[in-house]
């Protein structure tokens, strides 16, 4: 079977994020910090927040159900389901059981795969392994899903700012819209202590901030070598940035991308790139014979490299950062929420395209990878997914919260955290209908969840929501 499937890739996309958010110059006020640290020092105008009602698994349950039901996929096709995340509700029982919930009413028990961790890459990791899944031998002729999930919170201080939650659900399948090129591929792994979570009584990371940069952008270069090798050894000839139309990068914030991307054209000026004009060679020269160490430092580098780079990144990455700048990080759903945002700007436009993406996760994992894109047939085309996740709307739709009532949320957030024995508010007011919710912790730890009905008149929605996982 395997041996017949082309085009393997990604078919159908949901994106799911709340509808509670803050304004980033409104969080600057709030917080003291000088006028545009955060929405021009970062480059974020909004950030999304869970209230006391969503989760990591509320979110999943909705995206997941959504993408079943608006793409008509029969639940019981789904032959295996892998999901990333981060954040880290139980050390034990997998956010993808609570998912089979969904399967179990259909009938549908026979579903491979869990779910994969290392910070911001394990939705990546899920997603590989649904594509290799339906490319071995081992597939059964069904569709993967993917579902990436986070919410990404931190404690007072300069890296609140960063935070985000969101949930992308994939289908992954042979014949699709989004296939991918899996031998042009680079990756680099290594031990680093940027970013982490030792702490499990906590939801807060551990941050090195400098350092975190650093091995971002280490890994952007890492990988950018490890890719351009491959596509030559491939494709016999070298590859630039001008061979993909679009970079799409998983954003910590937008400024951090900003600076990637200046990195890939300082790169392809150091390889003697074609994409690297005369004008570009000449600003860059100077910084020819740094080290690699040293190119991290220079500050002067940097603010070249973004300045030769910004006609390409106006074109080629700016299509790709509405979602992230408005919904913040959202760990692994951050680099699919790049990648929804080129959809809804240019999917009338991408077929026959390559799309580099750049995967990043803490610790530190990254991959690099190319994407073919075609228009597709409904319900598993370009134009189609764009429709569906209705990026514009979702946004709009959306209610801002004063930085008070952020700040009020993440502390009652803080003190539910690995606790039990307590009842949400079951507020249901801003969410809309078929939004799963978090209704309760009992004794046992256990959670429960609702499903917000189609026909909702009461503000508070408990009664005929279906609880999901008994009770």
């Amino acid at each position: 079977m395997s041996s017949t499937v082309n085009n393997v890739g990604i078919l159908a996309m949901e994106i799911y994020f709340p509808p509670t958010c803050v304004q980033q110059e409104a969080l600057e006020v709030h917080d003291g910090a000088s006028q545009g640290k955060y929405t021009i020092g970062l480059g974020q105008d909004c950030m999304a927040f869970c209230t006391d009602v969503e989760d990591i698994i509320s979110m999943s349950l909705t995206a997941v159900n959504s993408l079943l039901e608006k793409y008509h996929v029969d639940p019981k096709q789904i032959g295996r389901l892998e999901v990333g995340s981060e954040t880290v509700l139980d050390k034990s029982k997998s956010i993808k059981t609570f998912l089979m919930q969904i399967f179990e009413e259909h009938g549908n028990t026979d579903i491979e795969g869990v779910d994969s961790t290392n910070a911001c890459y394990g939705g990546t990791a899920a997603l590989f392994n649904c594509v290799n899944w339906v490319e071995s031998k081992s597939w059964d002729g069904r569709y993967g899903l993917v579902v990436c999930t986070d919410s990404a919170v931190y404690a007072e201080g300069p890296a609140r700012p960063t935070g985000g939650a969101a949930t992308v659900a994939m289908l992954v399948g042979p014949d699709a819209p989004i296939s991918f090129e899996s031998k042009l591929r680079g990756s680099h792994m290594a031990h680093a202590y940027d970013f982490y979570k030792p702490n499990l009584a906590s939801e807060y990371p551990v941050v090195d901030g400098k350092l975190s940069q650093t091995c971002y952008l280490m890994a952007v270069d890492s990988c950018y070598k490890h890719f351009c090798s491959k596509y030559e050894k491939f494709e016999g000839k070298p590859f630039s940035i001008n061979d993909a139309e679009y970079v799409v990068f998983h954003s910590p914030y937008n400024k951090l991308v900003q600076k990637s991307f200046a990195r890939l054209v300082y790169n392809d000026f150091l390889r003697n790139a074609s994409s690297i004009n005369e004008d570009a060679m000449e600003k860059l020269s100077p910084f020819s014979n740094l080290s690699l160490d040293e190119s991290y430092q220079s500050r002067d580098l940097e603010k070249v490299a973004q300045q030769v780079a910004k006609p390409l990144y106006a074109k080629k990455v700016e299509p790709t950062t509405l979602v992230p700048k408005q919904i913040g990080n959202t760990y692994t759903a951050s680099l699919y929420s790049a990648f929804a945002s080129l959809i809804h700007n240019k999917h009338s436009e991408l077929a026959g395209k390559r799309i580099i993406m750049f995967s990043y996760g803490s610790g530190l994992t990254a991959t690099m990878f190319s994407l073919r894109l075609n228009e597709g047939q409904k319900p598993f085309s370009l134009s189609n997914i764009a429709a569906v996740m209705d990026v514009a709307d979702k946004l709009k739709s959306r209610h801002e919260f004063p930085p008070e009532k952020f700040v009020e949320t993440l502390k009652l957030m803080e003190h539910r955290y690995g606790a039990k024995e307590f009842v949400t508010s079951k507020d249901t007011t801003l969410l809309t209908p078929g939004t799963y919710y978090l209704t309760e912790v009992d004794s046992m730890y256990r959670r429960f969840y609702a499903k917000k009905p189609a026909t909702d008149s009461n503000n508070i929605a408990h009664e005929n929501g279906s609880l999901t996982n008994g009770h």
